[in-house]
């Protein structure tokens, strides 16, 4: 016994010298390991919930954003939301517009369910302006090399290309898609898009007639109608695939009676921008022959 308390005192020594020498050692028991460890365990434990409980949120968010009340049309709350855009998504949504790429929807890549008013009123905006502006700036340079051309400020075309363009950025989608809610109660299958998403697939359609129209400056008639042919198609195709997926549950005949319509109409206000620029000048010059005839 004596022998052990010897043994067990010798060993405290040892002890209390390495202590001595190293004073800034700290010790250790078996407790605090095994407590140690516990706290690990229920950390690592903690860790793996982390991730349902941020879906368990998530799905929280999602539900209350469902449950608040949506404002009233009739205020401007309503309408706020569909400017609420940032210049990244327009310059996205111009690009899809400007390159349409078979297979690549451009409501379901760049619009996601969140249509915006804000890129389609300024590119109608736009383009009513620079038509103006070009077909006046037509007239300057027809007259220097033609002087039977007079040229004067033709400040109304800005209001007939703004009422053209809007009239038909609006109308042309309220009329596309009643026709399609209309299918849908013919052909269950007939899913349509909503009305501003529809808005928003013309307006945004209608950016690449912006610098056609300036390249029309070039007194070149071969390359205005070259321009033109390529707007056109590039338009109309971004269009065309846009509407298939929608329009392709129907029947055959009323598929290609639609698309034939769209078309036609786009090929229309191409052409009618190209010839208020033809009409500008044979207008000035009729203008120009009149007062050269009149008796002085």
């Amino acid at each position: 016994m004596a022998a052990a308390d010897d043994l067990a005192f010798h060993e405290f020594e040892e002890a209390t010298n390495l202590l001595a020498e190293t004073p800034d050692a700290a010790t250790t028991s078996r407790s605090d390991q095994l407590t140690s460890l516990g706290h690990v365990a229920v950390a690592a434990g903690t860790g793996s919930s982390y991730g349902a409980e941020d879906e368990v949120e998530s799905d929280k968010t999602a539900l209350l954003q469902a449950e608040k009340p949506q404002p009233g049309f009739w205020t401007f709350s309503y309408y706020q939301s569909f400017f609420d855009v940032d210049t990244s998504q327009v310059l996205d949504r111009i690009k899809g517009a400007l390159l349409p790429r078979p297979g690549h929807n451009f409501v379901r890549h760049h619009l996601r369910n969140r249509p915006d008013l804000y890129g389609p009123f300024w590119i109608c905006a736009t383009l009513a302006f620079v038509l103006a502006v070009t077909g006046n700036l037509t007239l300057v340079l027809a007259q220097r090399r033609d002087p039977s051309i007079h040229y004067s400020p033709q400040f109304h075309k800005v209001t007939m290309a703004g009422i053209t363009i809007y009239c038909y950025a609006w109308l042309v989608p309220l009329v596309l898609w009643g026709f399609l809610r209309w299918r849908q109660g013919v052909q269950e299958r007939v899913d349509p898009y909503s009305f501003l998403e529809t808005v928003c697939v013309y307006g945004y359609s209608l950016f690449i007639f912006i610098p056609m129209v300036v390249l029309w400056l070039i007194p070149v008639p071969w390359l205005q109608w070259l321009f033109g042919a390529l707007a056109l198609a590039l338009s109309t195709a971004g269009l065309v695939l846009t509407l298939w997926p929608v329009i392709r549950e129907d029947t055959r005949l009323v598929a290609v009676a639609l698309l034939s319509t769209v078309v036609l109409l786009h090929a229309l206000l191409a052409m009618g921008c190209k010839i208020s620029l033809l009409s500008s000048i044979s207008s000035s010059r009729c203008l120009w022959s009149r007062w050269h005839l009149q008796p002085k």
